[in-house]
Parts: C-alpha cells; structure tokens; sequence
C-alpha cells in the first residue's frame, strides 16, 4: 500500500502530513543551532559531535537533525530504558541523563544522552533529546578515549537513567557528582546547560505544535510519520531481487596485538522485509572496539539509510521492516564488563562496510565505496596557561568513499558522521589550543582511482609546545581500508609519525597511548575507495585532478589511461582515446 492510501485510510492529511514532517525536522534543526551556539566545548560549538532528535512518549524518533547519524539510529534503546525505570514517575519539568551502554541503552559512555518529557495540558506527548560527546568522563585517560583499557570501569563514569532536573528543580549532588568525575568540569558545566537548553526549547516549540493542532490530531499525525517512513521503506526493500547476500569488514588488531577481528554480515531479503544476521562475526575481543546492542543496530540502520532514495524520512518507522541478529558475546553485542568507547567508530564503520557490501551485491548502481579508516589520535595536557585541554587532531581526517555520480569527500572526518562532523577552522584551533598546524595538504595519488574517485588522503603535520598524553586510535595505519566497489580500486594506507622535540622519533603504536614533551605530529591519512572503472572517468576530471595534485601525469596515464597536452594545461584526446582503446584489448583478448 503506498503512503498515500495509508494517510488516506487513516483519514490523515498528506499535505498536512508533509508540513508536520517538516515542523518536526525543524525543531530538531533548532535545539542543534542553540547547543552550537550556546555550548562551551569546541567539541561541540565548532566540530558539533552531538546529535538532536524528537520521538513519540512510546520512545519512537520522528525526527532528527543533520548531527552526527551514529548517535541518533539506536536513540530509542536510551528512550526504552528511560520508560522502564521511570514509566510512572515522568513529570512535566523531568530532564533525564543517562550513558551506560549495558544498562542504559547508550551507544557508548562518552555519549552523555539528555532527555525531557514533553506535556501539553497536563498530557505526556512526546521528548526532546539531545545526544553529545563529552569532552572528559573520567576514567583511564584524559579525552574519553583509552586505548588502554580492558574493562568498561577503566573508561569512565557510568550513569544508568538519572534524573538530573525533577519537576524542574535541578538536582544539584548530582550534578556535582558529575563535574568531579571531570578533568574538564568547567567545560562539562557549561555543556550540559546548553544540552539542556536545547532540549527545553524543542519541547516548547513541540508543545506548541501539538496545542495548535490538538493534541489528539497532533499525535495522530505522529503515528502517521511512522506508518509513512514504514511504507516508503518497504516500496524501496521491494525493488530489490529477493535472495541472501553477503558482507564483511573488520579489523586487524584487538588493540594490544595483531589478530583478525571480522565482522560478517548475512543479508537476507524477503518480499519487504530485510534480515542482517551477524553470526559469524569475531568473538568480543580485549581492548575497546566492541559495540552494544544499541551501536550495532545504529550502525546497520546508517547503512541501510544512506543505501536507499535519500529523500526517505529519518524515523523508526524506515527501520520496522528490518530485524537485526547480533549475537550475544560478539564484537557485535558484548557483554559486561567488554570496554567499548571506541565502538561508534568501530567497529560501526566495520559494520556499515559490511552491510554496503551485502547491500551492493543487490542492487551493484547503489553501491557506497568503502571510506579510509582513522589515522589520527588525541593529545591532552595542561597549557602554557595551566588550563587543562583535549584536543582532536580532526585536520587529519581520511577521504570519503565514492558513490554512482559523485566522488568520495576529502578530509571529511569519520564515516559514521557522514560529514556532519564539522573540522574547525586552523587558525580557531591555533588560538584555543598550545598546537601550531604547519600542513594540511591532500596527498597525490591515493585516492581509490574510478569512474568517480574516493576521496584523496591529507598530509597533516602540527606542532605541539606543551607535554601531552597522546591518545592513538590509528585503525586506518598500515593496510589499505577504503575500499573500491563495481571496477573502482581501494584507497590508499595511512601512516603516523611522532617526533618528541628531546628524545627523537617515536614511533606510534596502532592503539595505545604516548607521554610526550613538546613533540611534532604528522598524520598521511588514509583515502576513500573509487566507483567503477578508472578508464570511464571524465579525461577533463582526470585533468582537473592532475592540476589540482590529486593525481600525478604519471597515474592519469597509466590507471586512468588519459594522456596529457606536453604542457599539462589539456587532455591529448587522440593519445587517449588510443591509450584506452588497447586497454580494452587487451582485456577482451584475456
């Protein structure tokens, strides 16, 4: 049945409907633009790694802002937990937190999630949300990340549901109790009024749609949302060929030694209905990179989002015709105490690489190619001014993978923010931190060639002028990781290197953590995988490429088989067309 028919039978509106949608998508944009203006964390005011989202008083997203797309797909799991332990204690005025991945329903602990009921007339309606990665929790190293660690206790506090503000009324022993647990509680304090603001003025502008509109038809049109995002979710699994499909990706370290961590993926499609079964995959290993339930069914729902017609709605309604198997004590779905704060990363890349591939195999013109994995860590310290500081080394991001009609982004960040995590600018980061940035230039010649290319590595080098803990998470070092799909090739490996200004090189280990004096970092990331054969890339493309010093003369020959003008300013057509007409024999002739 299509969309409309639904809202027709259900004497629903689908203009009314649309305009709703579009309400409901803006007030989540709003409580974004007030955390971004109001936070005091870079983190937060310039990289927004935080996510706002809307959903029903059963714990259903309707809505979600352009944030950070791994925090917001698994929001319901936090939502549930909320409703379990307080389900008849929610009062107008509530504001509730929580973290913890095994208890709570969090995608990791540094993901701090805020929540307030929305009442309108007395009548539980909905909740606000915000979603947002602290800049310190505690635990074993300075940042949130230790790479370190072996248990979830080494990697900071964990909150069930709390209730931060009861009807109203902020609870202030806990709030102590959660700045103490800081090593940036200046930075905390102001973090979380702005999550807060953000979150009350959404439930405002909520209360005041739904009054406008009568609560009664209000939630109705609610319902509707999701009975829409549904329908248009099963005309999109319908197109596909009905059969099972395969996928894997994975890792090749536990974060303390060499070792193959795979994440596989079986793919089954039915009629309208899909199944993603992760039997198989690698048992949950030692160090940090294993995923909760929550993370896992985030990550499988980013892929199967970003696969399909992107004009789809972003609610649960899309993802109630998917069932999700993750087997209990996997890197899939660990259990306590399994440390996991590195698992909106990976393995959620692992696992969104997984499902594109099984996905591709399905429909081949759909096809993402694979985005290079991290290369880059964090360094924290006390600078000249002894003023404790976390820093990301986000300039030394990795190229996107490519996609049919487009190439992959360049120095994009992480492929689970799908570029909704902003890079600050240089000279920002040069003023808030001791860190001076002397390259950040793409790298010749590693993107995943194609008829459109991934996007390229950067050469990024900085400075640092005070002692640091630096806090490496490299994933992307050492083996190529963007993969190429339908003829593109694969991006290229990435490579870190450390010089402390007394002692000299150091070299980094993949994951793990270096006690530096002043020292230089340098970060060659890794790049995106290409879509489709090299040689039915644009000659003009390639050329621009070449100018631009993504592409040597020497690659756009011999990968891309375009021949340049002896003066490099134009494509020598006759030259090309030869040079990739005998490609083509030779091929046919093997």
């Amino acid at each position: 049945m299509s969309a409309l028919a639904i809202a027709t039978s259900q004497a629903i509106d689908p203009i009314r409907l649309a305009v709703i949608q579009k309400q409901v998508d803006h007030i989540s944009h709003q409580m974004g633009w007030i955390m971004t203006r109001t936070a005091r964390s870079p983190i937060f005011s310039q990289s927004h790694d935080f996510t706002c989202f809307v959903a029903t008083a059963r714990g259903e997203i309707i809505a979600q802002a352009d944030g950070i797309p791994i925090h917001s797909g698994g929001g319901g799991f936090a939502l549930k937990a909320v409703l379990r332990d307080f389900g008849d204690d929610i009062a107008d005025g509530d504001v509730f937190l929580l973290s913890d991945p095994y208890e709570a329903g969090g995608n990791h602990l540094p993901d701090w999630t805020m929540i307030r009921p929305v009442f309108v007339d007395g009548r539980f309606c909905a909740f606000t949300c915000n979603r947002a990665h602290q800049s310190d929790i505690g635990g074993g190293a300075a940042g949130t990340y230790n790479p370190e660690a072996t248990e979830i206790f080494h990697e900071g506090i964990r909150l069930p549901v709390l209730k931060l503000v009861e009807r109203g009324l902020l609870r202030r022993d806990l709030m102590r109790l959660l700045l103490l647990n800081s090593r940036c509680p200046d930075l905390m304090e102001g973090d979380l009024s702005a999550m807060q603001g953000s979150i009350r003025i959404g439930g405002e502008r909520v209360a005041a749609m739904l009054s406008e509109l009568s609560v009664d038809t209000g939630l109705a049109y609610f319902d509707a949302l999701l009975r829409h995002g549904e329908a248009r979710m099963r005309a999109e699994i319908r197109a596909l060929p009905s059969g099972t499909y395969f996928g894997e990706d994975g890792s090749d370290t536990d974060c303390f030694k060499k070792v193959d961590v795979p994440v596989r993926v079986t793919l089954q499609i039915r009629g309208d209905e899909m199944v993603f079964d992760f039997t198989g995959s690698s048992p949950q290993i030692m160090g940090f990179k294993n995923s909760s339930l929550a993370n896992t069914y985030s990550s499988v729902y980013v892929a199967v989002s970003t696969f399909f017609d992107h004009s789809l709605p972003r609610n649960d309604g899309l993802f109630r015709p998917i069932t999700i198997i993750a087997p209990e004590g996997t890197v899939v779905n660990a259990r306590p105490p399994a440390p996991m704060t590195m698992n909106t990363v990976y393995p959620a890349t692992d696992i969104i690489s997984a499902c594109w591939k099984a996905l591709a195999q399905a429909m081949p013109e759909r096809a993402c190619a694979g985005w290079g994995k991290a290369c880059y860590g964090l360094s924290s310290g006390t600078d000249e001014k002894g003023r404790f500081f976390v820093m990301y080394h986000w300039h030394g991001s990795s190229g996107g993978g490519a996609v049919k009609g487009r190439d992959g982004f360049q120095c994009i960040g992480l492929m689970i923010s799908l570029g909704g995590l902003t890079l600050p600018n240089v000279e920002g980061y040069e003023q808030a931190y001791p860190v001076r940035i002397l390259r950040q230039e793409l790298r010749t010649d590693t993107a995943g060639a194609g008829e459109y290319r991934g996007g390229a590595g950067v050469d990024y080098l900085c400075d640092l002028s005070v002692p640091t803990a630096h806090a490496i998470r490299s994933e992307g070092v050492g083996r190529p990781s963007g993969f190429g799909v339908n003829g593109g090739l694969t991006g290229a490996a990435g490579v870190m290197e450390v010089i402390d200004r007394d002692r000299g090189s150091m070299p980094p280990p993949q994951y793990g953590i270096q006690h530096l004096g002043p020292a230089r970092i340098r970060v060659l990331s890794s790049a995106g995988g290409g879509w489709g054969d090299p040689h039915a890339r644009d000659p003009q493309a390639v050329l621009d490429d070449v100018r631009d010093e993504i592409v040597s003369a020497q690659a756009a020959r011999e990968v891309y088989g375009v021949v340049l003008a002896a003066d490099g300013r134009a494509v020598d057509e006759a030259a090309t067309a030869g040079l990739r007409a005998a490609a083509r024999d030779r091929i046919a002739g093997s």
